[in-house]
């Protein structure tokens, strides 16, 4: 074990003034190396004003002792410091005598006994000699019989759990849900798309091709009569609708019948006997009449009619136009 003792001169008149203080920032059972030990002084009976200097231990430091930055001052009032933010009250608080702690912070870096200097401090016109102290720093002990060398230990795995695995999960099925969702939207669009690009077949054709559909006298029997005629009128309804240019799937019969009774393209006697067919209709519809088999069997001729009969004027007066544009 070494002794290391650092020497200062004392300057002017000297003042024994007890010893210095030494606290450790690290606490342990014992002072080890790399330590941060705080050593310094505390001086009573500050008043306001007074001049006070200390020595400077930078040139000190070396490897051995290292000195970490300058003195620190501390003013105490009644052992605690002051460290109010508002200057009016800090200075009220120091219009009486108070202490001055003053300490800097030393770091040991090499296993011995150190033998602290003492701390002098020109207080007004006197020099203040605080004794130094003194201080065993230690390493942690090692059992040469027993010691045994071993390897490097590699990075501990740790089985991955559940609970570990569960966010990766969700954010895997959330992905997917995303992409499944743009891709069924691609493909709506798509079929949006084609079905836009694909012609439309003529409203006769349409309406046609469901009127086709009630042909069967299945449809005559009461618990059915009702499907028969709105399948009927909902045909027609799609027809006038495309062919006369009136809002008639929003219309009551009474309405519609009235926005076609000027339309020239329908005979009276088509006219009388469709608004009959309607009315038959929402009787059934609305009222559970049961109309006959003679009634039923005229619904179905009777619509076609209207819209063969409609369809061919229509084309005669496109045919027409198209003959007095050619001549």
């Amino acid at each position: 074990m070494k002794l290391l003792i650092l020497i200062l001169t004392a300057l002017l008149d000297v003042v024994p003034q007890g010893d210095a203080t030494l606290q450790q920032l690290q606490k342990r059972d014992s002072i080890l190396i790399a330590d941060q030990l705080r050593y310094g002084v505390t001086i009573d009976n500050v008043k306001a004003g007074q001049r006070v200097a200390l020595p400077d231990f930078t040139p000190a430091s070396n490897d051995t002792l290292t000195i970490l930055g300058g003195w620190q001052l501390d003013t105490l009032v009644n052992g605690k410091a002051v460290r109010s933010r508002n200057a009016k009250a800090a200075a009220k608080l120091l219009r009486k005598p108070f202490a001055l702690k003053a300490s800097i912070v030393m770091v040991p870096f090499e296993e011995g006994h150190y033998a602290l200097p003492d701390v002098p401090v020109i207080f007004e016109s006197d020099t203040l000699i605080f004794k130094g102290l003194e201080m065993d720093v230690k390493t942690m002990p090692v059992d040469t019989a027993t010691f045994e060398i071993h390897d490097i230990k590699g990075q501990i795995l740790y089985p991955v759990t559940f609970k570990e695995l569960l966010p990766w999960i969700g954010g895997g099925l959330l992905c997917a849900a995303l992409i499944a969702l743009v891709v069924w939207l691609l493909v709506r669009a798509s079929k949006r798309k084609a079905e836009a690009l694909k012609p439309k077949d003529p409203a006769y054709i349409v309406a046609l091709r469901e009127l086709d559909k009630y042909r069967s006298d299945k449809y005559w029997a009461p618990d059915k009569q009702k499907a028969f005629y709105s399948g009927i009128t909902d045909a027609l309804k799609f027809y006038m609708d495309e062919r006369f240019g009136v809002d008639a799937p929003e219309m009551t019969t009474a309405e519609l019948f009235d926005a076609l009774k000027s339309d020239k393209d329908i005979t009276p006697e088509m006219y009388s006997s469709l608004k009959e067919l309607f009315e038959r209709a929402d009787f059934v519809k609305f009222a559970k009449h049961i109309a006959s088999d003679q009634e039923n069997a005229a619904a179905l001729p009777l619509a076609v009619r209207f819209v063969t009969t409609t369809y061919q004027t229509d084309l005669e007066k496109e045919t027409g136009g198209q003959e007095a544009a050619d001549d």
